[in-house]
């Protein structure tokens, strides 16, 4: 069992008592698809969030979970729950900074690189990130920050200048731009096709969490992992706005129970993940170490710039953000 899967068996799902209710015909069956392998923690909640919504709803909604993108890729999961082709799913909203900048909140270099900074981000960013989303036919029920982000590569690297010419796996605006301000070649590539990647060397590197190197066992192909902490993106669970209008109060009053204790269940899971992945990768065989100041000065500078240039794409709504987070130092 991972610690992931012991964590969540031992947090007691208690059940909810909504009241008399006539019992349904027929239970109303959803569909959730999750970009991330089932192993994953955020699947691994998304199935416990499941499991709570049929007991909480009497049996009312039945949610069956698609994880590893089994039904639809991570970058057609949005537009999946929008169009209703799907009821809900999880999505990481940063990688759709091309439809509106808020979205890319979350991944702006060194800007909230711990769990209570990305707290207080989230809390300042909630409500425009929900404002945008109505106005997609979307409803957020929850979310859940992945581990600091840090970078794998197959070679030592000890500045940015070891970095050039390097192919790195990127999955949205932010790590694109990462790999073209560091001379890297960004290649888009979907978390599901990580492993084959880098196996394949279509790519070299990448930024992300101890967890998904862990759970792709990179190990296989990397052989270095430096702690950056850079920041910590955030899975979304959304549903369609039209889906949610006809749900009954009394089941969205349950959803939404469920919904918050899958955000900290979670949170939970992702900081006790971090410690135990980066174990996982270094017994795999990994080297795995805090950066070098060299290194973390160049990131740094990196860093810099990219906030300035998603300031201007934001405009008045990112300054906002970062005005209100700011406030809470």
């Amino acid at each position: 069992m991972t610690l992931t899967a012991r964590l969540m068996a031992g947090a007691a799902m208690t059940a909810l008592t909504l009241g008399t209710a006539m019992p349904a015909f027929a239970a109303e069956k959803w569909d959730m698809p999750m970009a991330y392998s089932a192993s994953n923690f955020h699947s691994e909640n998304g199935v416990k969030f499941a499991e709570c919504v049929t007991e909480a709803t009497g049996g009312e909604i039945e949610i069956t979970v698609h994880p590893g993108g089994a039904l639809f890729a991570g970058a057609d999961i949005k537009r999946a729950i929008q169009t209703g082709q799907v009821q809900l799913g999880e999505r990481l909203l940063s990688g759709h900074q091309n439809e509106n900048a808020v979205f890319g909140f979350d991944s702006i270099p060194f800007l909230a690189p711990s769990f209570e900074a990305s707290a207080q981000l989230w809390e300042a960013a909630k409500p425009k990130v929900e404002e945008v989303l109505a106005e997609q036919n979307l409803v957020l029920l929850y979310n859940v920050p992945w581990p600091p982000q840090g970078l794998y590569f197959k070679k030592e690297v000890g500045s940015v200048e070891d970095m050039k010419g390097v192919k790195f796996r990127s999955y949205n605006n932010t790590t694109a731009r990462l790999a073209e301000l560091t001379g890297m070649s960004p290649v888009t590539i979907e978390a599901a096709e990580v492993s084959q990647a880098f196996a394949t060397g279509v790519a070299e590197s990448m930024i992300s969490s101890g967890a998904t190197g862990y759970d792709q066992k990179v190990w296989e192909s990397l052989t270095h992992f430096y702690e950056v902490d850079a920041w910590l993106p955030r899975n979304y669970v959304m549903i369609n706005a039209d889906v949610w209008e006809d749900v009954s109060d009394a089941n969205k009053e349950a959803i939404t129970t469920c919904a918050t204790e899958a955000e900290e269940r979670g949170l939970t899971a992702s900081k006790e993940y971090t410690q135990f992945t980066y174990d996982g990768l270094r017994e795999g065989g990994m080297n795995v170490e805090p950066a070098s100041e060299e290194l973390m000065k160049g990131l740094r500078e990196v860093g810099d710039t990219m906030t300035q240039e998603w300031l201007e794409a934001a405009g008045e709504d990112g300054q906002a953000i970062v005005d209100n987070y700011k406030a809470m130092q």
